[in-house]
């Protein structure tokens, strides 16, 4: 049997509890903070870049990652063998949770697996296959971990790519909306009882703030093969994430499962590095490393606070942050827009 691990787990540090080591910092006064981390948001490269953390770690006084227990924890990571899922993966699994590292190639997923263990020490490291955007497999998978596991705490959606390449998933599905939207609902839809039964748990999303440029438009969420850009289909699928992030949230309110999407900000990772190779070379020494990229992304999932008191929230640095920065993209997200994206990625869903 699992230990109850909500008492302590993501609680300790260096011994003592993290709340005291919060009271014991020197914190500046939230307006101060609020008013600098303002400051920092405004410009994208002073946020975006490593600039972004170097400042909010100093100005919110982290808690360092290094300080959580995740003993007993069951967190499920999708996309988990290369960039931000891999340093996540490497914090959770030296943290000591029981990971299931997500993977679509087996020989590639099973040396990760092997790497996390033997890094880490943590015989808990498990793996299991999926191509994200084959909503079969995805089914697979969802069966799989609910005859493998009893709890789940954490599900965490990292998988996927930006595509310059224009292609439909098994089911006909645009692949990056395949992929990145429709094969998270159908995975979250699928273990949601579980993770309601292992309350409180959590489900995160890890987005993009190029969504940022798009609005939310369920019409044009798959591009056509004439008209598509690998970075437009990103930036939409994102959009949608998002949206479907608070909804989930807002429909389970009451159901101890907590839903998050955040964004990594600028980070170098071989996925930047492949698609965005201009990009990367000019900004590569302002670029985040991948664990800065992924360090919301743990915190969520460790952190006993806000992670569990908040609901529905899009994070950036560890803050809360708005999901429109355009007014064209802030009128486009209307109740209408929201209720035809839940009923059309449903209808996807069910193919």
């Amino acid at each position: 049997m699992l230990p109850c691990v909500w008492v302590t787990s993501g609680l300790r540090w260096a011994g003592r509890d993290v709340g005291a080591y919060r009271r014991e910092m020197d914190l500046p006064s939230k307006r101060v903070a609020d008013i600098v981390d303002t400051l920092i948001e405004l410009p994208v490269i002073t946020s975006y870049t490593r600039l972004g953390p170097a400042v909010r770690r100093r100005l919110d006084h982290w808690v360092p990652l290094a300080s959580y227990d995740l003993t007993g924890r069951v967190i499920v990571l999708t996309g988990a063998t290369s960039g931000l899922g891999l340093a996540a993966a490497r914090e959770f699994a030296g943290r000591g949770a029981s990971l299931v590292v997500v993977g679509r190639d087996r020989d590639k997923t099973q040396r990760v697996r092997d790497e996390l263990a033997a890094g880490s020490g943590n015989d808990n490291v498990d793996l299991a296959l999926a191509d994200m955007g084959n909503l079969a497999q995805v089914r697979a998978l969802g069966a799989d971990l609910l005859s493998r596991f009893a709890r789940i705490d954490v599900l965490i959606h990292n998988a996927g790519a930006l595509s310059d390449t224009y292609s439909l998933s098994p089911e006909g599905i645009e692949t990056t909306v395949a992929s990145q939207v429709v094969g998270p609902f159908v995975l979250t839809t699928l273990l949601l009882d579980r993770l309601a039964g292992s309350a409180p748990s959590r489900v995160i999303t890890m987005a993009s703030g190029g969504m940022y440029s798009q609005p939310l438009c369920v019409s044009n969420l798959e591009m056509g093969e004439p008209e598509y850009k690998g970075a437009t289909a990103y930036a939409r699928a994102k959009r949608a994430q998002v949206t479907l992030n608070e909804m989930w949230a807002l429909r389970h309110a009451g159901g101890g499962v907590r839903f998050h999407a955040m964004h990594p900000g600028w980070a170098d990772t071989p996925g930047v590095q492949e698609s965005l190779p201009t990009f990367q070379r000019v900004m590569g020494p302002l670029l985040r490393t991948p664990l800065e990229g992924a360090d919301t992304l743990v915190w969520l999932a460790a952190d006993d606070g806000l992670p569990l008191s908040t609901n529905g929230a899009f994070w950036l640095d560890r803050r809360r942050r708005s999901l429109h920065l355009l007014p064209s993209t802030r009128r486009s997200d209307t109740p209408e827009q929201r209720s035809r994206l839940w009923d059309h990625v449903a209808e996807l869903a069910a193919r």
